[in-house]
Order: structure tokens, then sequence, then C-alpha cells
């Protein structure tokens, strides 16, 4: 399994852990290297085992899954965190994705959408079900950058078009001919622009003002 994802599981409770791993374990392209019981301990378990992708509940005792993100993108650990969880409020959903999710699911998950959900984290996509785009849309309608769409270059708008599309940078790259860090500057360029805090309320914003790949 050297090519496989590798997978660690945060969430306080032992069922939960357990039932995905039991399920996780069958796919051929999925290893999980270990588990957490909160936040502070998914951290240190992330950093010693560098996982591909962390599945990470919100809610739990101590340091919660929102902190826990916020000390991964400080440490700069590589890993993909993708939320697994049963709250749906604006409240919650809206600080995860700003502390750096990859996307965000629900416990009740089919299976193999959840394992799915893991590989698109892991190409680079950002995965959000209906429900919880639909939070951050409604939010975006108060956002007043609305109106400075127009101050992007026409290749900027591609890049924010295949944003949109769920592309990673590498995969921008390839459509577009052209560098990884030029693409990484492009989205930096979008994001200053529409005064936007990430790549995921720069694809609800391309949705939004009808800007596609």
């Amino acid at each position: 399994m050297a090519d496989a994802i590798k997978v660690l599981i945060v969430d306080d409770h032992q069922v939960v852990r357990r039932g995905l791993r039991t399920f996780l374990e069958v796919q051929d392209d999925i290893e999980v290297v270990g588990e957490a019981a909160d936040g502070a301990e998914g951290v240190a378990r992330a950093e010693e085992l560098r996982p591909d992708v962390v599945l990470m509940d919100v809610k739990m005792p101590g340091t919660d899954g929102i902190d826990a993100l916020r000390k991964l993108r400080e440490l700069d650990n590589p890993a993909r965190v993708l939320i697994v969880t049963s709250f749906t409020e604006q409240r919650t959903v809206v600080p995860a994705l700003r502390a750096g999710a990859a996307g965000y699911v629900y416990k009740d998950v089919d299976p193999d959408a959840l394992a799915g959900a893991i590989r698109s984290v892991h190409a680079g996509h950002i995965l959000l079900q209906p429900e919880v785009a639909g939070v951050l849309l409604s939010q975006e309608e108060s956002n007043s950058g609305q109106g400075r769409g127009g101050s992007l270059t026409e290749r900027e708008r591609e890049v924010l078009g295949l944003i949109a599309d769920g592309r990673s940078n590498r995969e921008i790259a390839r459509a577009l001919v052209l560098s990884e860090k030029t693409v990484k500057t492009h989205v930096s360029n979008i994001l200053m622009k529409l005064d936007l805090a990430d790549r995921t309320q720069a694809a609800l914003w391309a949705v939004r003002h009808g800007v596609t790949g």
C-alpha cells in the first residue's frame, strides 16, 4: 500500500472511530495510519504520522476541531483536513472552512461517498455538501466585494473559473500551461482583489457571479 492515501481519524467517540476504520480498511487505496480522541492529540498525531488526509470532528472536549485545524496550519502541516461532523450551523461551518478545511461532510454520509470525498480532497479539490455550500452562498450575499470582479484580469478570471470547477493548482497549471508558482500568484491576486479569505470563498463567488472554467 505504498501509494495508498494515509488517513488519520480524529473523533472523541470510539464507536465512530472504529466504524470509520472498519470501512476504510477495506478500501484498496486508503490506509488508516492512526486515531486521536481530541484536537490536541490529533495535531500531535498528524505531526508524527504525516497523514495525507485527516478526518476531523468539530465538537470535541478540550481542543476542538477548529482549533486543531488552525494549529495544523500554523505548523504548516500539509495534511488535507476533511471535516466529518453532525453539526450544520453556520457558526460551525464557516469557521471550520476559514481555518483551512478542504471539505465538510456529515456523519451520515454514505460510506462510498466518504471514500470518494477522501480521494477528492487528497487530489486537491474542495468538497462541500450542498447544504454547506448553501450556507456559504447565503453569507456571500452580503459580501461587499461583489462589484470587484471587474478588477480581475482575463487570466485571473480563467483561473477563478477553474477554481470554481474544483481544480487544484496543479490541474489549473496543466490546463492553462502555466507553472504552479504562477497559478499560486494568480490565486493570491484573486483573493486580494475580491477581498476573500480563501479559495473556497473564491469558488462560491465564481459560482454566484457566473464565472466558470
